[in-house]
């Protein structure tokens, strides 16, 4: 009984460390996302990955909502700091150069537009995969950098969409 007690204190201490440090489970709400990710979406995010890398265009992050901090979103990162930004009828032009978006179906673009704008230091410009619904930096602005706490790293449910979130 003693072993079973002091195994069990011992995965409980280890699950702990992994979920406040490492990786944490978060569910998806909405689908702004589309078709990454799906509502009700279950995936770990990468705590540790900013920590001790960058942030790159591309990338899929977690971060407290900029006008609700009891509120997480989940969006996709499409400019960096001091990127030159421009959205012109739906099309995104980063730098001067339109940003090829193949994860973006045609079905889910819209026509908004933006004037152009630098992205200011320590700040990041994200989007949602379903352009014609989701509630982004072209309605709140770019995200700071601190109220980014992780990137999406692995779906685990529903168990058909399971796999490395790209």
């Amino acid at each position: 009984m003693r072993s079973w007690v002091r195994d069990l204190v011992i995965s409980v201490a280890v699950s702990a460390f992994i979920i406040v440090f490492l990786y944490q489970p978060v569910r998806v709400e909405g689908t702004s996302m589309l078709p990454q990710l799906r509502d009700q979406d279950r995936l770990f995010i990468n705590k540790m990955a900013y920590e001790v890398g960058n942030i790159h265009r591309g990338d899929v992050v977690v971060f407290l909502y900029p006008e609700d901090h009891s509120k997480s979103y989940i969006k996709r990162v499409i400019a960096l700091p001091g990127d030159d930004l421009r959205i012109d009828h739906g099309q995104v032009y980063v730098n001067g150069k339109k940003l090829a978006e193949k994860y973006v179906p045609l079905r889910f673009e819209d026509d908004r537009s933006l004037p152009e704008e630098v992205i200011p230091p320590h700040e990041y410009f994200v989007m949602g995969d379903h352009r014609s619904i989701s509630s982004d930096s072209r309605d709140f602005g770019p995200v700071e950098q601190d109220l980014i706490y992780g990137k999406a790293a692995f779906v685990y449910w529903p168990m058909d969409q399971a796999g490395v979130v790209h």
